[in-house]
């Protein structure tokens, strides 16, 4: 059975329906190491205003072409479309990307590592969208792939989040399994009603690990806002 009629599309179908119906349901998000969470389907359809002040930062540091990775109900490229700016969309969810073509943006379904021959001047990856990498040790491949696609002045601006508390015992010492490459590294499954995804590894990276991945593939990260242990950077190429 081929993967695409073994899962279904959880994202694409929560978004549809969300759409047609406003219906506030929860994706439940599987994970192999800690209970299940959910993503609200609001999160998804949040206005500018609603947005957390990393997000809107991002947005107001957008310049140029810009590309929206994972751009899901397509809040953020609908903001800069409706400023003037050229959006392309880009998502592995055919129900999403069907979405954001019935609100006139241009999408595609590609993964971003297949996209080539292209360039930008702002990559987006919001919503811990540098999660893609997976892993810790596949950052600098997903980092050089990224910098392929920037145009000379170019940044990527991206979030994620230092995960280290859910490995703090009460009295805040850290444990970790020592067999594991990364804290960080996750494996998720996204379900909505009776949809469900593939499992797929998700990377939670801290600043630290973020700059020195930039930094040995030739780009500089900058720390732009912090709120807890969530931050947002601004990646450039290295002058």
């Amino acid at each position: 059975m081929s993967e695409e009629k073994k899962y279904g599309d959880p994202i694409g179908a929560a978004i549809k329906e969300y759409a047609d119906k406003r219906r506030p349901e929860d994706i439940i998000v599987s994970s192999d190491i800690c209970e299940d969470d959910i993503i609200p389907l609001e999160v998804l359809f949040r206005k500018h205003d609603e947005m957390p002040a990393i997000e809107q930062k991002a947005l107001s540091l957008a310049r140029g072409h810009v590309l929206d990775v994972g751009a899901g109900a397509g809040i953020h490229a609908t903001y800069l479309q409706d400023l003037g700016f050229k959006v392309d969309c880009i998502d592995i969810s055919q129900g999403a990307v069907d979405y954001l073509k019935s609100n006139e943006l241009n999408a595609e379904r590609i993964n971003f590592f297949s996209l080539k021959d292209r360039k930008y001047d702002t990559i987006l990856m919001l919503m811990n969208g540098i999660g893609i990498a997976g892993k810790l040790s596949n950052l600098e491949t997903t980092l050089q792939h990224a910098k392929s696609l920037l145009n000379p002045g170019g940044k990527i601006l991206c979030d994620s989040s230092d995960i280290h508390s859910l490995y703090e015992d009460e009295d805040g010492a850290l444990w970790v399994d020592l067999n594991t490459e990364y804290y960080g590294n996750f494996r998720f499954q996204m379900k909505y009603k009776k949809q469900k995804g593939p499992w797929f590894d998700w990377l939670y990276v801290d600043f630290d690990n973020l700059f020195k991945a930039s930094k040995n593939v030739g780009l500089k990260a900058i720390r732009v806002l912090e709120e807890d242990d969530h931050y947002l950077a601004e990646i450039t190429l290295e002058k």
